[in-house]
């Protein structure tokens, strides 16, 4: 069982949901993003998904792409980011990295999960692998009890969701909209339709992401989800750290991740 199939069981057996923020590796420099990743877990934060540098967006919004750039620019390399994540050892708050599978391929699919995993993370989001060439990563993975997550899209074909939920591991995410991240004032009026149809296909938790940034987000989807996922909101204030004093703004991306748990904790079962 791995660190995520042990929280989903915790979070479920108490009638709870995960709040998992995202958070850009080594923007405005790997420091910060560790500081950042403490003060997430002190507010309460069930996972911290950390965004793997890539040069080519995937599905990724004007914010996070520019949080790429800054550290891409500052030449941060893997083997950095994962010394950072092994230095985390006091924070229980597991880990999981949101990385392209041109990544893994050109590192090793082995190596990286063996990489990934020493220093402390449990899974990683694959955003850009086909369900047609996942069988020998989600292999590895479940030999290394390390979650392998994969995304379906408000777009995906029933039965292509239906053999993505069958490749994954840890949960499934879940898109909520169409198109790229960034933070919104509506969301999709299909798209609790279309978790609860997802929801009688597979046993995996199914979290949210994309879009979701409010506390009216979090009360609507929370009835229907088993977790949700905010990025390009903390993101933003996170490239504050450029301009501000950095107590000050770390202080701020923590409160906001605590109005939005509290708006999670709060909702009606």
């Amino acid at each position: 069982m791995s660190d995520i199939d042990r929280l989903f069981t915790q979070l479920r057996a108490e009638n709870r949901k995960a709040f998992m923020p995202f958070i850009t590796a080594g923007d405005p420099d790997l420091e910060f993003s560790a500081s950042v990743i403490r003060e997430l877990a002190a507010r309460g934060c069930s996972m911290c998904e950390v965004g793997i540098p890539y040069s080519d967006p995937i599905a990724d919004g004007p914010v996070i792409q520019a949080s790429y750039t800054r550290a891409l620019d500052k030449k941060i390399k893997l083997a950095q980011i994962l010394e950072m994540l092994a230095g985390l050892k006091d924070v229980s708050m597991p880990r999981v990295t949101m990385v392209s599978y041109a990544i893994i391929y050109r590192h090793g699919l082995e190596r990286y999960v063996a990489g990934t995993k020493a220093a402390g993370v449990a899974g990683a989001i694959v955003p850009d692998l086909l369900v047609e060439e996942a069988d020998e990563l989600a292999e590895i993975c479940r030999r290394e009890d390390f979650s392998l997550i994969q995304l379906v899209t408000p777009t995906t074909p029933r039965d292509r969701a239906v053999r993505i939920a069958e490749s994954s591991t840890g949960f499934l995410y879940y898109v909520s909209v169409t198109g790229i991240t960034g933070e919104r004032t509506k969301l999709p009026p299909s798209l609790i339709e279309n978790v609860g149809w997802l929801r009688q296909q597979t046993d995996l938790p199914i979290c949210i992401g994309f879009g979701v940034s409010q506390p009216e987000h979090v009360k609507l989807l929370a009835p229907v989800c088993d977790g949700l996922i905010v990025g390009s909101a903390i993101v933003r204030r996170i490239a504050e750290a450029a301009d501000r004093p950095r107590a000050a703004v770390l202080k701020e991306v923590g409160e906001y991740a605590a109005n939005l748990l509290a708006a999670l904790e709060a909702r009606p079962d």
